[in-house]
């Protein structure tokens, strides 16, 4: 059996835990490959080269964010991932399927119902829907002041309107980019487990998978080493939204990354991850487009969706205001 590079696994041992998902540069190009990848019906400043590139950038924040201090990183560690074991439990708690647990509050009962907690077993579930969530507010608010901006006859009014909506154009940047950034951990499969670096010594191993701390390998040197933008972006998937929650989505997608964890670790015994031996080679190209397709589509459903939504003090309808039925600039500018 092919052993790991000896260096690379003596400075895994001073890794975290989880270590850092994907590295720096499997993060930045499953941020632009997503973002190059959206049609023409999301708004133009996304589409734009400057854009897309500071995404990139901002696809890496959430572990660019690490070492802040001791109450920032256990607050925000465990957004990173979710251990699901052999018998498809997070961490022998519940089972991870549909439909999740209405809210990390009732998820965290659920788990200390098991004799653990969120900050050990993860909440990359939630981490998701949260910034979907934020994305198509972001969205709403975007179209909101578009609209109004374009109506407008006060020109002070008009002003704040340009004012708001350039700020906000920043927001949905920085929105995007941490959505990014945890739905490219769910395509990560150490990601989903509880075999996260090695196979837990705690669970059965009849199989003789390595139980060396291989999650940095993996995810940093290997993806910088064989993955670049071009292929990734040729090996996306069409466009596929989902007449579903994003609840739903959410666990259909980690589940489709925890069903690789064995794979990974069947690879790994064969040798498969050496430098650039092809099953390694093919196996990361895989994962990594499957971060940047989930992440193109669900932008363009939290698009879809803020047409639907409502914002401000007190709310206006996105469409009320679209269609010119509404002045939202009191719910807007809060005159409460």
């Amino acid at each position: 059996m092919a052993t790991l590079p000896l260096v690379l696994a003596a400075l895994s041992v001073l890794a975290p835990t989880h270590a850092l998902a994907w590295g720096g540069h499997g993060h930045r190009i499953i941020g632009v490959a997503a973002m190059e990848a959206l049609p023409e019906e999301v708004p133009a400043f996304l589409r734009d080269p400057t854009a897309i590139s500071q995404i990139g950038e901002l696809s890496r924040e959430p572990d660019r964010s690490k070492g802040a201090g001791k109450i920032h990183d256990s607050n925000r560690d465990s957004a990173h991932f979710v251990d699901i074991d052999d018998a498809g439990l997070v961490m022998g708690g519940p089972r991870f399927e549909r439909p999740l647990a209405p809210t990390r509050a009732d998820y965290e009962a659920q788990l200390q119902a098991a004799g653990t907690d969120s900050w050990k077993a993860g909440y990359l579930q939630y981490s998701i829907v949260d910034q979907y969530q934020q994305l198509t507010l972001d969205f709403a608010y975007w179209r909101v002041l578009v609209a109004a901006e374009a109506r407008e006859t006060d020109p002070g009014r008009r002003a704040w309107y340009a004012a708001d909506r350039a700020l906000r154009e920043g927001l949905l940047k920085m929105t995007i980019g941490a959505l990014s950034h945890y739905v490219a951990d769910g395509a990560q499969p150490l990601h989903t487990t509880v075999h996260y670096n090695g196979w837990n010594a705690d669970y059965p191993n009849p199989k003789g998978y390595t139980t060396a701390r291989i999650h940095g390998l993996f995810e940093g040197e290997f993806t910088r080493a064989n993955v670049d933008l071009a292929e990734l972006k040729a090996a996306m998937s069409p466009l596929r939204l989902c007449d579903c929650a994003i609840e739903d989505r959410t666990v259909d997608y980690i589940l489709a990354g925890f069903a690789e964890v064995e794979p990974f670790y069947v690879l790994e015994k064969a040798g498969g991850f050496a430098p650039a031996d092809p099953r390694g080679v093919a196996f990361v190209l895989t994962r990594t487009s499957a971060g940047a397709s989930e992440l193109r589509d669900v932008i363009v459903e939290a698009w879809r969706d803020s047409a639907d939504s409502q914002v401000g003090w007190r709310p206006v309808k996105v469409a009320d205001v679209e269609a010119g039925r509404v002045d939202p600039f009191d719910a807007l500018f809060s005159i409460d």
